[in-house]
């Protein structure tokens, strides 16, 4: 999968634009500058880049060199730092209560590492942080505008709020809406919507 990701990200173009995902920036209000945030499998930069535009300290991990590459070009053409690592989530190292924000945009584990990386997002936050996840839900094979083709990488709402019955529920909504991020990600969609907060 590493050289899938690598060989779409090589491409010119943005694979799924530079516009930030509509789920994170409709939680600006909970956003602070000086904040602390964690996004993973950022792919190109986008959210990262974007979260770093509302004065937060950013860190992006995902496991393509060529994704990394991007999101450092897109995080100089916007004067913004971004601490872009090129790190495989299932063997990374991850902080413990380190960040205020952890984002997860569309990034799908298969059932055996699943849950443990849902884990590893909560315990990445401090007391009081918050989860910020979309992804796509099963339903979304019978629309095939975007994510995993695989049935077994997309979730249902009842394994998402499993995973994270550590942490405070806000929100968790299974959707059908328009996505349009760039040509992978194109039109009615079937996702999850999460918003958690870390027992302080």
């Amino acid at each position: 999968m590493k050289d899938f990701w690598d060989k779409r990200y090589a491409e010119e173009e943005y694979a799924y634009g530079t516009t930030p995902n509509d789920f994170l920036v409709a939680q600006k209000a909970h956003l602070r500058p000086g904040m602390s945030a964690l996004s993973i499998g950022d792919g190109e930069g986008r959210n990262g880049v974007w979260l770093a535009e509302q004065g937060l300290a950013v860190t992006t991990v995902d496991y393509s060199r060529e994704g990394v590459a991007k999101s450092r070009r897109l995080a100089r053409e916007r004067g913004v730092e971004v601490h872009a690592l090129c790190e495989d989530l299932t063997e990374w190292d991850w902080p413990e209560a380190a960040f205020d924000v952890v984002v997860a945009i569309f990034v799908h584990f298969p059932p055996h590492q699943r849950r443990a990386m849902h884990h590893a997002m909560l315990a990445a936050l401090k007391p009081g942080g918050l989860l910020i996840l979309e992804a796509y839900h099963k339903d979304q094979l019978d629309y095939g505008t975007g994510g995993p083709p695989s049935l077994e990488m997309l979730y249902t709402r009842e394994e998402l709020a499993e995973d994270f019955a550590g942490a405070e529920i806000l929100g968790l909504e299974h959707k059908v809406r328009e996505v349009h991020e760039g040509r992978h990600h194109h039109g009615t969609s079937s996702v999850l919507q999460l918003l958690a907060r870390k027992p302080a």
